[in-house]
């Protein structure tokens, strides 16, 4: 079998699904739908004369032709993409697509000023942006790079510090806390409405507080739980309850009278943003430049 374009194309497809035993999480790497992709392999499958996949409704594997065929090309075609990708950082403009999966709290306040001017200075540059809270896996959902808290990325990731540590608030609206008091100690918390946090792994959040030596950590009760930022202020700007949230993303308001901050005290700090992707894969272009310019931007304030 010749190397054509279009058999080229289709081992690139094929080592896309081998890696993520998926059409769907491998469409999503490569940029074209389970269908099609499955429609390519079917037709590769063909020019070869052997089959190399084997698939159920629930599930896609290798049969011993795919795995002997992913051993012998996985690092040349690896080799080759890595090469483009060292010719790209000497063009005159860069060029590409990075693929970034971020909290929603960082693509408000981290991206959001960023990229525009991103996109300013490198037209050439697609950037493909997921904004979820749920811990996925990253890169086996065929993104480049992911942006989480520091304190939640994954130990097998390289990640770099994007923003300063974050100071966590307790928020609540005048009318609430005159109608219920102000908490003086975390402990008070017990007898407030307050609006529990769940996690990207659904674990509900325990509250972290932290005064001259002292950890603190409070399962906050209340009848609301959120998984949304800024679904929760809104909340608490209504009177809902209190609110835990990075004192960051609550300035605005504290600044107009909407909230009222309590236990400032007690703030507890935690790392900020960090960049995170595969120590076994060549990091784009593009995302180097990315990080690049959030650290001459500073978005959220001077790294430590």
């Amino acid at each position: 079998m010749q190397l054509s374009r279009t058999n080229l194309a289709d081992i690139v497809y094929f080592l896309a699904i081998a890696r993520h035993q998926s059409f769907r999480k491998a469409g999503l790497e490569v940029g074209i739908s389970a269908s099609a992709l499955s429609h390519a392999i079917k037709g590769l499958e063909t020019r070869l004369g052997v089959r190399l996949l084997n698939r159920t409704t629930r599930s896609v594997t290798l049969t011993a032709a795919g795995e002997e065929l992913q051993g012998l090309i996985s690092a040349p075609v690896n080799d080759i993409g890595q090469a483009l990708e060292t010719l790209n950082r000497l063009r005159d403009e860069p060029a590409g697509r990075i693929r970034l999966n971020v909290l929603s709290d960082g693509a408000k306040l981290l991206l959001g000023p960023v990229l525009p001017v991103f996109v300013d200075r490198y037209p050439d540059i697609e950037v493909d942006l997921t904004v979820t809270n749920r811990m996925v896996d990253v890169i086996g959902d065929g993104h480049d790079a992911g942006i989480r808290y520091g304190g939640t990325v994954p130990e097998d990731m390289i990640a770099q510090r994007l923003s300063p540590d974050v100071a966590w608030a307790v928020v609540g609206a005048p009318d609430y806390l005159e109608r219920f008091g102000t908490p003086i100690h975390p402990e008070d918390l017990f007898q407030h409405r307050c609006l529990r946090v769940r996690l990207g792994n659904a674990r509900i959040y325990h509250w972290q507080f932290s005064k001259e030596g002292q950890q603190l950590e409070i399962d906050a009760p209340g009848a609301i739980t959120i998984d949304e930022t800024r679904v929760g202020v809104a909340m608490a700007m209504r009177g809902a309850g209190l609110m835990y949230v990075p004192a960051w993303v609550v300035e605005r308001q504290i600044a107009e009278g909407s909230l009222q901050r309590v236990l400032e005290d007690w703030t507890h700090h935690d790392p900020g943003f960090h960049i995170y992707y595969s120590s076994f894969r060549q990091i784009p272009i593009g995302i180097r430049l990315l990080i690049d310019l959030i650290r001459e931007l500073e978005p959220m304030g001077p790294l430590p």
